[in-house]
């Protein structure tokens, strides 16, 4: 076998090997220990049974699954399955109202001078300078009973005065948006600075009207960028559990609730990972039918 050229240099196959191991080794090592062994282990254990102290007993068993689908010892209980339903939709609510408030801030940093730009980004990205349970703390002083937002609310009768705007969905679905916010408007911009404008403006010259425009001519350019950031701000926010527990206490339980309790107080391991692997199996079959999705819209476009 003659030896491979890499980088204008000669290297034998076992060099090339040593090179590959020196250089890919390390991250192929992280992955395998903190991500393939983990999640291996979730799987195995979903499959096993809880002793009477909380331990885990090697017995192959599928009831965590249909416990968690609702299909119990004492008949159909939907408390998981709802817990599912409103996982999804708390998270499809938080990509939509991310989506809508992107929109016209991206418009609006892309159309400032170039110095200000990267001003308007940077204060886009500063909550991120701050830990997430620091921010969550932070809106519980703004939903307090004390707070302008509660006392704006009591004047407007909807909650009795004195009373908080927490613990409540409303108060998680806030707190998730304005946290997950910048993780779709830092890829959104990205498409925005890219827009051929010159496309808008021949769909106004032929007498498209400004939704047209934005929808016809601006949209399909924007589409890579916001899709991105959906699928980036979806799959946290599916399995998120220290904003519902902190805004919305035993109120509003997501996912991420459900399988922290199971791993907490409630030493239900192998119930738990039987949650993790459900979840995992929901958010792939969205992101595949997304990839399927945009697959076949980009066939058509390219026909």
């Amino acid at each position: 076998m003659k030896p491979k050229i890499h980088f204008g240099e000669q290297l034998s196959p076992r060099a090339e090997q040593v090179r590959s191991a020196l250089t890919s080794g390390p991250g192929i090592t992280w992955v395998t220990v903190f991500l393939l062994v983990p999640l291996i282990s979730i799987v195995v254990i979903s499959f096993m049974s809880r002793g009477t102290y909380g331990d885990v007993q090697p017995h192959f068993t599928l009831e965590n699954f249909k416990r968690f689908l609702g299909f119990g010892a004492f008949g159909f209980d939907p408390l998981y399955p709802k817990i599912i339903l409103r996982s999804l939709l708390m998270a499809l609510g938080t990509v939509a109202l991310c989506m809508i408030v992107s929109l016209p801030l991206t418009f609006f940093i892309a159309g400032l001078p170039q110095r200000w730009k990267q001003v308007a980004l940077m204060l886009v990205v500063i909550p991120f300078w701050t830990n997430m349970l620091i921010r969550t703390y932070a809106w519980q002083i703004i939903f307090s009973g004390t707070g302008w937002l509660a006392r704006a609310a009591a004047s407007l009768g909807l909650i009795a005065p004195g009373d908080a705007l927490y613990p409540s969905a409303f108060a998680v679905f806030v707190v998730l948006t304005c946290d997950f916010l910048p993780v779709l408007a830092l890829p959104l911009y990205a498409s925005v600075e890219k827009i051929d404008w010159s496309i808008a403006e021949a769909a106004s010259d032929l007498g498209a009207d400004g939704r047209r425009v934005f929808w016809h001519a601006l949209l399909p350019q924007i589409k890579p960028g916001l899709m991105a950031g959906a699928i980036l701000v979806f799959i946290p926010a599916t399995g998120q559990f220290a904003i519902p527990d902190l805004m919305g206490g035993a109120k509003t339980v997501l996912l991420g609730n459900a399988i922290q309790q199971q791993f907490g107080f409630s030493r239900d391991w192998p119930f738990g990972s039987a949650i993790s692997c459900l979840a995992m199996a929901i958010v792939m079959i969205g992101l595949w039918l997304f990839a399927r999705t945009a697959g076949e819209e980009g066939r058509k476009t390219l026909v």
